[in-house]
């Protein structure tokens, strides 16, 4: 049962929103361990240890994602969520769930496709964890840093105090 709404999230639900970002960024950014991998495994069969240690890196940092996220929705259960923005239009409120629903799901199901294609042989569920997800998870971070600049600088609000420093 999730609690009231607070005024900025605590200190282990800041610290898990930036960690799980650098380990989210680190796999969108740096992917080639994986790729490598699954480019020599397609061809040959075979990897190379150098490969296979690049392949579980990146898995590594997903299933550490997925773990996170477990404690995340947790704590986020328990300690609650600040309240909307006042006067913020409607549309934009709506954007916002939409965004924020949509990071949420996709915390959960990278890692879950990601270890499907990897651990489980999955190559349809890995190409579309590689080709598509990444693309529309991109689009959502997008959307929302783009709206966090948005009340920072148009709208002039504390979201990003309540995410940075608290209150």
């Amino acid at each position: 049962m999730q609690s009231a709404p607070v005024d900025a999230y605590s200190l282990p639900q800041r610290l898990l929103h930036w960690g799980m970002a650098l380990l989210i960024f680190f796999n969108l950014l740096f992917p080639d361990g994986m790729n490598e991998w699954h480019r020599a495994m397609r061809r040959t069969g075979i990897a190379t240890a150098d490969q296979v240690a690049a392949a579980n890196i990146h898995a590594y940092v997903g299933i550490a994602i997925l773990a996170l996220a477990i404690i995340r929705v947790c704590l986020r259960s328990s300690q609650g969520a600040p309240i909307e923005i006042a006067g913020e239009p409607a549309i934009f409120r709506l954007a916002a769930k939409v965004v924020h629903f949509g990071l949420y799901a996709f915390i959960f199901v990278m890692p879950l496709t990601g270890i499907a294609a990897y651990y489980f042989g999955m190559d349809a569920v890995g190409s579309l964890h590689a080709d598509v997800l990444k693309v529309v998870l991109w689009v959502f971070v997008a959307a929302h840093v783009a709206g966090a600049l948005v009340h920072q600088f148009y709208w002039k609000t504390n979201v990003l105090k309540r995410m940075t420093v608290g209150r």
